[in-house]
């Protein structure tokens, strides 16, 4: 789930920045397959979070004839993504504010034809967590045991704080709204592979 504590500092470029330099960076999208086709950055490559290590051959190449650019909605996941890169000896920045504060602040975001609009993952796993645990109280009301679950969802989201995980966000990201086809990991991996190194 995308929260505000990090446990890492990784490089960072604003939108502004990011915008200048939009030619010059190669741009990984980390977010699931359906939030990417919804609006990404132009150019682009859809790398999920959860597929980033799979990837991580391709990316260190990409790394080493230009600087990388990892973005996802709100910023959280891009600055886990950098650090799960930077333990691998690869450096790559984050957009601050995701695309989130890219398309507020007015700059273009690339649609495929066939995209739609899917959620942001936090909003989808707030809308998950909060009507599991409302029906959890309902039910509590005739079979008290019900409640239970209400507790468990509580205690998953204390967990996922602490921990800066989220399995609720994991759950979802496999439902098929989350994977577009439009998306796919093996292109995205050979168009790294092929891509000349950015003109600055």
């Amino acid at each position: 789930m995308e929260g505000h504590d990090t446990v890492t500092t990784s490089p960072a470029l604003t939108p502004d920045q990011a915008a200048q330099r939009l030619g010059a960076l190669t741009v990984i999208d980390v977010r699931t397959p359906g939030e990417y086709a919804s609006g990404h950055l132009p150019y682009a490559l859809n790398i999920p979070l959860d597929d980033l290590r799979a990837a991580l051959p391709d990316l260190r190449d990409a790394a080493d004839r230009g600087d990388l650019l990892v973005v996802c909605a709100s910023g959280n996941r891009s600055v886990q993504a950098c650090a799960t890169l930077a333990e691998e000896g690869v450096v790559a920045a984050t957009l601050t504010g995701g695309t989130t504060e890219w398309a507020r602040l007015g700059y273009d975001l690339d649609r495929p034809e066939d995209g739609r609009a899917v959620w942001a993952m936090e909003r989808q796993v707030r809308l998950a967590a909060g009507t599991l645990v409302l029906a959890g109280l309902l039910a509590g009301r005739r079979w008290s045991g019900a409640r239970w679950a209400s507790a468990g969802i509580a205690g998953g989201l204390v967990f996922s704080a602490v921990t800066n995980t989220c399995g609720m966000a994991t759950v979802l990201s496999r439902l098929p709204h989350n994977r577009s086809r439009a998306c796919d990991l093996d292109s995205a991996r050979a168009t790294l592979r092929t891509r000349t190194a950015p003109a600055e």
